[in-house]
């Protein structure tokens, strides 16, 4: 089970169980978890060995390509890009996060471009799909940055953290991207 993509500044690669440690203080930061769909504030000891097991056991079903984004510098784990497919529909939806100490330098951007192309080129997806709080434009600029266009919104669509939240959608179109 190896799959290594790159990137100028970036290594992306499947999480090892050793990540653990950091992902749990990286998604655990309550700034991370608040705007994320799918990070619990406070984080559990023991939720991010169990997160690593189910993903590693979905990259081998082919349902989910969850990548850790690794400083090509220091080799640190500073976050997460996942494509979550559906089989049938062939599409799927990206999602990112990347800790705080790490917003603003261009990195959810350039790992969501790479798994992007991943998605269109190797898996040969005809449609990829990313949603995001409104109250979260830093992750909707991502999407607006790698070409992916609005679509419907949806109020109050979403529960977290006890609120009912707006999301915005974005979509990206195989044909739209590669020609030919």
């Amino acid at each position: 089970m190896e799959l290594h993509l790159e990137t100028a500044r970036l290594i992306l690669r499947l999480f090892e169980p050793s990540d653990a440690k950091m992902v749990q203080s990286l998604a655990g930061n309550e700034e991370v978890a608040s705007t994320t769909l799918s990070i619990p504030h406070p984080y559990p000891d023991g939720a991010a060995e169990a997160w690593i097991e189910r993903i590693r056991n979905a990259f081998q079903t082919g349902d989910i390509y969850s990548f850790a984004i690794v400083n090509k510098v220091d080799k640190m784990v500073i976050g997460c890009v996942s494509l979550r497919v559906s089989k049938i529909e062939n599409q799927a939806e990206l999602a990112y996060w990347v800790g705080r100490h790490f917003w603003g330098q261009g990195y959810a951007t350039e790992a969501a471009q790479r798994v992007v192309k991943f998605g269109f080129e190797e898996l040969a997806l005809k449609c990829i799909n990313a949603a995001a709080m409104l109250r979260n434009p830093a992750s909707y600029k991502v999407m607006q940055k790698i070409g992916m266009k609005p679509k419907d919104n949806f109020s109050k669509q979403v529960l977290k953290s006890g609120v009912y939240e707006d999301l915005v959608h974005y979509g990206l179109v195989k044909s739209d991207v590669i020609k030919g």
